[in-house]
């Protein structure tokens, strides 16, 4: 049997598969394809399956004979779930996820065969490091990685293929992927913040960050994406001319789901419950051909691989409705772009919420600590935060009036900001029986009530604050979410940890109660942090004249933006949390800064191709039509025919016009790429940036212009009404 026709045969029965389970309850069907909990305690012994639960929970190590144990029961799990090979899936600094399938067969003496895996073979294997960007920590000739079991997240099954996530580090032991400096952050803020939550329970003993991602992507027919290079090739339209009906109606936001689309989500919804993806929310979103999907809230290393493993589904099933899904933030101009926004909030070990208020003033003030502390925190680091969510397509997007712009600010709506002026204004030092009962019952006591109508959202915000999480807006929707989540939990738990210091100082020296050393620090961290909060418009003018003010950053472009990620507080930051060491550090901003200048290199190789090959040329024909058509006239009505054939004379002129702009511009913008190649790191990145992409929309004007010119049959590139508009 051919290759083809087998894996259509494994297609067609992966298909029936589905079928049979779609009419089961989806909570029946969630989690089947996961060797969870459950499937864990089937075929785990109870040592085996305490031992891996420690690990999840406490962090212990693992003994090798469990693992070896552990490796069995998984082999025999996913082997009665169709399973025919395993693989370590990781996430190398490419921002996509890697896999390298290898068979549970094993022969024996050339004659037998038996499905073999051990413990060695699901703790570690060895990638080849040097294939995978590594920003100069390892050589070619270094080759060797390893990849090492994360049991935190629990292994899956995908197709026939047995996953197991897991980090990817160096031979000298530096991180290689998104995961290991994400789980590190995850221990930094589960330590400090369960020091902090000590002051109101001393039980306490555990704290993890949540994330809830909202994933908005674009739908479009699989065969009209195939005529479009730089759909293809560059995951955006580089040039096409705005359809005359676009989102202005509205119409589309919220409104009843196209049913091609709908197929599309069921098929994707069903898969996403068999690997324990918990999806909640389908809907459409602004633009045409928009959509979102979000899921129930998670521990952040399980939110964040299901979003990657998620993306990866996506791509397949979009393929099998004959659809191309596109991440990318920006596809098509004149339109909403899209983004990932990433709620973020902690919990501690009863799954307590510590982003909303209780119903006692202990709880409420437990809320006050970890809200404001979460205010400083994005106060000291908001050139981190506007770093994390740097690329050169999210560039397109960030401050046009769909996403948040460059600027990072917070909003937490009027009623909460009156309540920090109210806290600002408390009593420095000791506190009365007055005010400390005044405080309580009219300040801090009042809080739930001011949540619970508090359901004002500020779409210009990169930070808001929504009811019992803060949103991070900013995010770009193919970003990975380790990377923002990764910073933001680091510099949290920095801020928890110099709060207790602080804390602990004044209840040590100042003769000071918990409670009032705590309303001290907090009032100081108000009035510190107060120009990051900001309540009104963040798209115009006036706010990027006052942010200037409040001395906040304003990166506008990657280049720029990414600078901080090795400056000196960086440095000092990661390293003191440690998240991440110099040379982690320093090896990411290379990686970011080559694939900033790689995406403009081919954006603009496209273009210039496009340009070139497919406009011009089109262009020309035309022209000539124009041409035998006005030498027609002449004969038909001699001299008469410069009166008769006017417009089309100012047409071959105009069309002429244009077709000298874009290739006196296209060999413009391929001479200042020569240049940028000249150079490496910043430097290339910052002639891209200022030199080369201003071409872009410059050739993009002359184009679709001959777009609204060009007979179109003739036209050689599918028009955004019809990318835009298909059902």
């Amino acid at each position: 049997m051919s290759t083809i026709r087998f894996a259509a045969l494994q297609e067609t029965l992966n298909r029936k598969a589905l079928k049979v389970e779609e009419n089961e309850k989806r909570s029946v069907l969630f989690g089947k394809n996961v060797f969870n909990k459950h499937a864990m305690q089937q075929y785990l012994t109870r040592s085996a399956y305490e031992s891996v639960m420690n690990a999840i929970e406490k962090g212990t190590k693992i003994d090798r004979k469990i693992a070896d144990q552990v490796a069995v029961s998984m082999k025999d799990w996913s082997i009665s779930r169709g399973a025919t090979h395993y693989t370590h899936w990781f996430q190398p600094l490419t921002g996509a996820t890697a896999e390298k399938h290898d068979a549970f067969f094993e022969s024996i003496n050339g004659s037998l065969a038996m499905e073999k895996f051990d413990g060695e073979q699901l703790v570690q294997q060895e990638p080849d490091a040097s294939s995978f960007p590594n920003g100069g920590i390892r050589n070619t000739f270094e080759a060797r990685g390893y990849t090492a079991w994360d049991p935190t997240s629990p292994a899956f099954i995908y197709e026939t293929t047995l996953c197991i996530p897991t980090i990817f580090v160096a031979y000298t032991g530096e991180a290689l992927d998104n995961k290991t400096p994400l789980l590190r952050a995850l221990q930094a803020v589960d330590t400090h913040a369960t020091a902090v939550c000590k002051y109101f329970d001393k039980n306490a003993s555990k704290v993890n960050a949540t994330l809830g991602w909202e994933q908005e992507y674009f739908l479009i027919d699989d065969a009209l994406a195939l005529s479009r290079p730089d759909i293809l090739l560059t995951g955006r339209t580089l040039l096409g001319h705005l359809s005359a009906k676009g989102q202005q109606l509205d119409d589309h936001y919220f409104g009843s789901i196209p049913a091609r689309a709908m197929s599309f989500m069921q098929d994707l919804e069903q898969e996403c419950m068999l690997l324990g993806i918990p999806l909640k929310t389908r809907h459409n979103e602004v633009a045409p051909n928009q959509f979102e999907v979000a899921p129930i809230f998670e521990e952040a290393n399980l939110a964040v691989d299901h979003n990657s493993l998620l993306m990866d589904v996506m791509e397949k099933v979009s393929r099998r409705h004959k659809f191309k899904v596109l991440f990318h933030e920006k596809p098509f101009a004149g339109i909403n772009g899209s983004g990932k926004h990433n709620n973020w909030s902690l919990s501690n070990a009863d799954e307590t919420n510590l982003l909303s208020p209780g119903k006692t003033p202990m709880k409420n003030l437990q809320f006050l600590t970890f809200f404001v502390n979460t205010i400083k925190a994005v106060h000291e680091y908001e050139e981190l935060l506007r770093a994390s969510i740097a690329s050169a397509s999210n560039d397109y997007r960030l401050g046009v009036n769909e996403a948040p712009p460059p600027i990072i600010s917070v909003f937490i709506g009027s009623q909460l900001s009156g309540v920090l002026d109210d806290l600002e204004n408390v009593t420095k030092g000791k506190l009365s029986p007055e005010e400390k009962t005044d405080l309580k019952l009219n300040i801090i006591g009042k809080i739930p009530e001011i949540l619970l109508d508090n359901t004002d959202r500020n779409r210009t915000s990169a930070f808001a604050f929504t009811g019992n999480k803060f949103e991070f807006r900013a995010v770009g929707a193919q970003s990975n979410c380790a990377t923002p989540m990764t910073i933001l939990n680091t510099i949290i738990a920095k801020q928890l940890k110099d709060f207790k210091i602080e804390v602990d100082a004044l209840i040590e020296n100042k003769n000071l109660k918990k409670d009032e050393a705590i309303f001290n620090i907090l009032r100081e961290y108000i009035k510190a942090s107060k120009k990051i909060r900001f309540e009104g418009d963040g798209y115009g003018d006036a706010w990027e004249k006052e942010a200037k003010k409040r001395s906040l950053s304003n990166h506008k472009n990657t280049p720029e933006a990414l600078k901080v990620k090795v400056s000196k507080k960086a440095v000092s930051l990661f390293e003191e949390m440690e998240v991440m060491s110099k040379v982690e550090l320093e090896a990411r901003y290379e990686i970011d800064l080559e694939e900033y200048t790689k995406r403009l290199q081919i954006e603009s190789r496209v273009l210039a191709d496009i340009a070139k090959n497919h406009v011009v040329p089109t262009a020309i024909i035309y022209q000539n039509t124009l041409l035998e058509n006005t030498k027609n006239l002449k004969e038909i009505f001699g001299d008469d025919h410069k009166v008769i054939a006017k417009e089309q004379i100012e047409l071959i002129m105009t069309i002429s016009n244009h077709i000298t702009e874009i290739n006196a511009l296209t060999i413009k913008m391929t001479n200042e790429r020569r240049k940028a190649n000249k150079f490496n790191g910043l430097k290339s990145a910052e002639v891209y940036c200022n030199k080369v992409k201003p071409f872009f929309e410059q050739i993009r004007y002359h184009c679709d212009k001959l777009e609204t010119m060009v007979d179109d049959n003739l036209w050689p590139l599918t028009k955004y009404r019809e990318l835009l508009f298909t059902r």
